[in-house]
Formats: C-alpha cells, sequence, structure tokens
C-alpha cells in the first residue's frame, strides 16, 4: 500500500515538476526591440539573444488591415524599434505572447502613449487600469489618431466581424 502510494505522488507531482521547468520567469527584464508586429505587439531581444514577443498589457491597437493599422504599427516603431526597453510581465496570452508592461530608458509607458496619442483603445475587457481609461478619455476628445474618424471601429469588433 506505501509503495502504491508513492508511486501515485510521483505521478502527479510529474506533470507538475515538467509545467514548472518550461515556463519562463516572470520577472522584469530589459532587451532591444528588435520587429514591430503590430501597434500592440513587438520582439524583444533579451541578453541572453532569446526572442520573446511582447503583447503590450492593457491596450489593443487597430489590426494591421483595418484603418490606423499601420499607422499604429509604425508609432509604435517610432517609439521603441531599436531601442532598449524594461519589460515588466504579468502572464501569457492564448498565443503564448508574454503580456507586459513596457517602458522605454526614459521610463515612457508604452502602452499609455500608444492610447494618449490616438493609436489604441484602453482595453477595458482586460484592464482596469484608471491612468489608460483616462489617456483614452483625453485622445478621444482631442481626437487623436484613429479618433478622428467620425466612427472608429474596436479591434476586438472588428476581430469579430471576420
Amino acid at each position: 500500500m506505501l509503495r502504491l502510494l508513492f508511486v501515485l505522488s510521483f505521478i502527479v507531482a510529474l506533470p507538475l515538476c515538467s509545467k514548472e521547468q518550461s515556463k519562463p520567469s516572470l520577472e522584469s527584464f530589459s532587451g532591444k526591440v528588435i520587429k514591430i508586429v503590430d501597434g500592440d505587439t513587438y520582439d524583444v531581444l533579451t541578453a541572453d539573444n532569446k526572442t520573446i514577443r511582447i503583447r503590450m498589457n492593457g491596450i489593443d491597437a487597430p489590426e494591421k488591415k483595418q484603418a490606423y493599422g499601420q499607422k499604429a504599427k509604425d508609432y509604435l516603431a517610432r517609439l521603441c524599434f531599436g531601442k532598449e526597453v524594461i519589460v515588466r510581465p504579468y502572464s501569457f496570452d492564448r498565443n503564448k505572447r508574454l503580456i507586459a508592461d513596457s517602458y522605454t530608458a526614459t521610463k515612457m509607458d508604452l502602452s499609455r502613449e500608444m492610447v494618449r496619442s490616438g493609436y489604441a483603445w484602453h482595453f477595458k475587457k482586460y484592464s482596469s487600469d484608471k491612468k489608460l481609461a483616462d489617456d483614452e478619455n483625453h485622445a478621444r476628445s482631442a481626437r487623436a489618431g484613429l479618433w478622428a474618424d467620425n466612427e472608429p471601429v474596436a479591434p476586438w469588433v472588428y476581430r469579430s466581424k471576420r
């Protein structure tokens, strides 16, 4: 009986151990932005030469083929392409991208800047950040970026129609 309990506990513990080994650490790190995927996603090269795809926390930018999609991508590139960023991870999304806050060396919050400039929505479904909400309201009032459109379409609405 004791032997059976030992074998069962080993079988139960084995998958837990293997998951822990394959799951990256969620500690802050820095790296160089080497690719802009779209207005809320980029690739960063770490000091140990690993490329990590980052999905910016709290925002949703227009899709590539959507109005302002290319402008959002270009704006994010102006902010951080080829530059060092500090990444503060939260979790992973269903596409295995690291969801994280991102900051430039000058401590600019990239998510806030994208929303403030009118190139991304505050993604309220996943974020209750009051600062992002205020930034979006300010951008709407100023008709900045995508808010210059008469009827801007949120990316999640655009994706649901495809």
